[in-house]
């Protein structure tokens, strides 16, 4: 039997952020979890729970307060250049350069990852033919819509074909077909043996996607598991109610107990 890794462990993280009073404040509160090879666990909450900022300790971008973080193996405070070779990291609102058309942007990215140019280009139409990206391939970045800013973004981030992808709110603002486009790829990568954490808003695509689920509420982790497991444990079927049940039950226990 084959025996999945765990290639993102997260060790009692925390980050405080400064604030005028001098108190701090706690984005984000001991949260440890643990992604093995070949899963997508989606690590959902509400905004200001900590995700982005979780999401950007995990990928070199941010240290953490305390806690650490090991990523393919690698420490993200004593070995951010390695994690960054090793990670996919998308977002939302990650920029292009607008005067390159899409495919001028893909080689160019994989240039950057010490590919040749016969190789970035190789990888480019691969990438163009899997996500649907030929009929605006040669269009300027600036002249895209949202849904095809979207898709050629998610290829930047895998053009050097990285073992980890981390994708904070992929879907956001998407049509129809660009989401399906989008979240297709995200399950055959997953397939191909892929490391994935998936954070998004939208709960019906976290239900079908996620293998594993962490529910954040305050920066700390409430819950944890597969849907079938976190149902159980609520009593609630949709992941929507199962969340807000967790989360009137933590706030009911942190009025409790001091």
């Amino acid at each position: 039997m084959t025996v999945q890794m765990d290639m993102v462990v997260a060790d009692r993280l925390v980050k405080v952020f400064p604030t005028p009073d001098g108190r701090g404040k706690r984005a984000v509160n001991g949260l440890s979890f643990r992604v093995r090879e070949g899963q997508i666990y989606g690590l959902l909450g509400p905004n200001g729970a900590g995700k982005t900022t979780t999401l950007r300790m995990l990928s070199g971008l941010m240290a953490p307060t305390s806690g650490t973080a090991r990523i393919g193996g690698y420490d993200v405070t004593t070995h951010v250049g390695d994690v960054k070779r090793v990670i996919g990291f998308l977002t939302a609102n990650t920029g292009l350069y607008q005067r390159l058309t899409a495919r001028e942007l893909l080689v160019y990215f994989g240039q950057l990852h010490r590919m040749s140019a016969d190789q970035a280009a190789a990888r480019a139409d691969h990438l163009i033919e899997w996500l649907g990206i030929g009929d605006f391939v040669n269009l300027r970045c600036g002249a895209l819509s949202t849904g095809q800013k979207q898709r050629v973004n998610i290829a930047r981030a895998l053009v050097a074909d990285p073992p980890i992808l981390i994708m904070d709110e992929p879907t956001l603002g998407l049509d129809v077909l660009s989401n399906r486009i989008i979240l297709e790829y995200i399950k055959r990568e997953r397939d191909q043996g892929k490391t994935i954490i998936l954070c998004t808003h939208y709960l019906d695509e976290a239900e079908d996607m996620c293998d594993q689920i962490g529910l954040l509420h305050d920066g700390k982790l409430i819950a944890e598991g597969d849907l079938e497991s976190l149902r159980s444990l609520s009593g609630e079927e949709r992941l929507s109610s199962i969340f807000l049940k967790l989360i009137h039950a933590e706030e009911t226990v942190g009025a409790i107990v001091p």
